[in-house]
This record gives structure tokens, sequence and C-alpha cells, in this order.
């Protein structure tokens, strides 16, 4: 085998290395980070799929992260300056919540769903 070959088939081994490794990295689902129109599939009640939600933040909405950022990734006060974080959704089921965090969430939302979901002052 020649340099020339044995060098293009060490980058090529690398390459598919680093692209097997991004592939591998585990996603969840973090509610209440996604902006307005950036949610992945699918927001609660009141929104069909992805880009649906209709406010920053969202409560019901999620979208997908990289494992173990989701509750530590920092985001702006709300307009009363309380502190917003991001929800898993293993926390979520851990404490037999609905489908999201109990702020931000879209005008008309039946207050019945809404009281189903994590309240926002643990």
């Amino acid at each position: 085998m020649s340099n020339k070959t044995l060098l293009a088939a060490s980058i090529a081994a690398a390459l598919s290395l680093t692209a097997a490794a991004a592939q591998a990295q585990e996603m969840e689902k973090c509610f209440g980070v996604s902006l307005a129109g950036q949610n992945d599939c699918a927001a609660g009640p009141g929104t069909s799929c992805a880009g649906s939600s209709v406010l920053d933040y969202q409560g019901n909405a999620w979208e997908l992260v990289p494992a173990g950022t989701c509750e530590t990734m920092e985001l702006p006060a709300d307009s009363m300056m309380h502190a917003r974080h991001g929800v898993t959704e293993a926390t979520l089921t851990a404490g037999n919540y609905g489908p999201g965090v109990n702020r931000d969430l879209p005008e008309g939302l039946d207050a019945a769903v809404a009281a189903t979901y994590m309240p926002t002052m643990m």
C-alpha cells in the first residue's frame, strides 16, 4: 500500500469515526426552551407539530437538546423577572405532570389542562 493510499484510508477512517460520534450523541426533549415557531414536533394542546409554538419559551413546546443540557440552559427571565428553565420529559414523567411547564402558555389553553403541567416555582 502506498503512502498516499494509507493517508487517504486514515483520513477516511477518522472522518467516519467523527461522524459516528456525532450521530451517537444522545438527545432529549426539553420543554420551555424553544423560541416561537422553532419547537420540534409537537407542542402541547393548542399546537400541532414542529414550528407551531406561538410564544418564546412556551411551556408546552419542546425541542431536542443534547442529553444533560436541558435543565442547565440559561434562559432570559420572564416579564416579572421570574427565572425560566428547561424541563426534561423524564422530570415531567417522574412528577406525574402533563406535557410541559405551567408558564408562558398560549392564551385560551384550558385551565384544567394547564393545571396538570409542572408548576414553575418548585
